[in-house]
């Protein structure tokens, strides 16, 4: 266990995992991610700084709330975050559907080539008697 003070207030509090703020200010957050999700859906046109402003939320909190797909807008949002595979702009998450795509496809092809290996070395080895020679 890890004890760690707060981000946002300094406080001290048993570090887990996650995020660096204490459960006060945890608790404070999601009601503000509350508030601004609400916020997103009456006014879709809302940018990042607006939103910061009137709910009193850094904009890096916002970002990592889009990058958790926390949060989506619509697509004449002036809001986008550039994908972290091919750089184009995207509403919500990490990457955009074709780098997703090409991901899920990537790993799968990994499994399938580590698959053949082990089928082979099964055939090697059809008959593991042992046998003594006098």
């Amino acid at each position: 266990m890890d004890v760690r003070n707060c981000k946002s207030c300094g406080r001290l509090f048993n570090y887990f995992t996650g995020q660096q703020f204490c459960p006060a200010c945890m608790t404070e957050l999601d009601e503000k991610f509350k508030l601004v999700k609400e916020y997103i859906y009456d006014h879709p046109e809302a940018d990042v700084q607006e939103i910061s402003t009137e709910f009193e939320v850094g904009i890096p909190i916002i970002h990592r709330w889009i990058r958790e797909e926390r949060l989506a807008f619509s697509e004449n949002s002036p809001i986008g975050l550039a994908c972290e595979g091919c750089r184009v702009t995207i509403k919500t998450g990490r990457y955009c559907k074709k780098c997703k795509d090409n991901l899920t496809h990537g790993f799968s092809n990994v499994f399938e080539k580590e698959e053949e290996p082990m089928k082979k070395e099964q055939k090697t080895v059809a008959n593991p008697k042992m046998r003594f020679f006098k």
